[in-house]
């Protein structure tokens, strides 16, 4: 099973050794030139979550797939990336140059609430296409904060974050009728955007230690604090689907990935998805695929 990418993860593929200041107590940022891993040395990027964010200004063509998204780049744009949806960069031989910076939760701790941020939050726009002035103008940002990174200056990293925060306000402020059009929406639609993050939020399961811990309609609707009733109604008239049947659908399908690209126990399986007995696991998958978890895992049909 894919882990989600850890900072580590990241200066360990990129550079084969960690920087002496990745402190993810306290927060990290970093910033970067994209020419050395484009054009001829680029390699495709997995799809995958990361646990960290990413701001990515680039010049060229691609598509970016981000969570069941695909958007296509012809010349200029700018991406923000965040821990809690997958993304991946496609043709990324086709990007001639840029720059993106990486950063920790932690690092705008006490300086804001990045969150806040459409750009950030997952029914936000993610992607936006640039002129070449506003490239530009966004290039000198980030020469600003690859020159800043660089100084002994004791407190460059207030630095960055208010160079970082120009760049976000700069993005939403020449930008307000798409990240309107895209993000407005009803109560009960918000209610089922948030319905689904927090489903998804809890998959990949990547190790045995991990538990889902919401899973009933109840459960749900408690942390969203809604009435179980209303986020019903709200899930039906948006996906005219039940609350419960998109759960069994997610929990199917991360079922199916387990017993097939783990080698864990039907035991530890079901003990991860959450089911306190495994004859309800079994009772569960067979409903909904007509099997039972140790054939579907051997390749057997009922």
């Amino acid at each position: 099973m894919p882990t989600s990418e850890k900072i580590e993860d990241f200066y360990l593929q990129k550079f084969n050794q960690l920087p002496e200041f990745v402190d993810k107590k306290n927060g990290h940022f970093n910033v970067f030139s994209l020419k050395p891993f484009v054009g001829e040395f680029a390699n495709p990027l997995p799809y995958r979550k990361r646990d960290y964010y990413k701001v990515t200004l680039m010049k060229g063509s691609g598509n970016v797939h981000y969570a069941d998204r695909t958007a296509s780049v012809e010349r200029y744009a700018i991406v923000f990336t965040n821990p809690n949806i997958p993304y991946k960069w496609e043709n990324t031989d086709k990007v001639q140059d840029g720059y993106f910076c990486i950063f920790s939760g932690m690092f705008f701790n006490q300086f804001g609430n990045i969150n806040e941020y459409t750009v950030f939050q997952p029914s936000g726009v993610h992607i936006f296409e640039l002129d070449e002035e506003q490239y530009l103008l966004l290039e000198k940002h980030f020469l600003r904060m690859l020159e800043e990174i660089q100084t002994d200056y004791q407190f460059k990293f207030d630095v960055l974050r208010t160079i970082m925060y120009e760049i976000l306000h700069y993005v939403m402020r020449t930008h307000p009728a798409l990240i309107f059009e895209k993000t407005k929406a009803n109560s009960n639609q918000r209610i089922y955007n948030l319905f689904l993050e927090l489903l998804e939020r809890q998959f990949p399961i990547d190790n045995i230690y991990q538990k889902v811990q919401v899973k009933a309609p109840s459960e749900f609707a408690e942390q969203l604090n809604v009435h179980v009733n209303h986020l019903n109604r709200v899930v039906k008239e948006s996906s005219e689907r039940t609350t419960s049947e998109l759960i069994a659908e997610r929990f199917l399908k991360e079922s199916k990935q387990l017993l097939k690209q783990s080698n864990w126990n039907i035991a530890q399986i079901s003990d991860a998805l959450g089911f306190h007995e495994v004859t309800n696991f079994n009772s569960f998958f067979k409903k909904h695929t007509g099997t039972t978890p140790s054939k579907y895992r051997s390749g057997q049909a009922e």
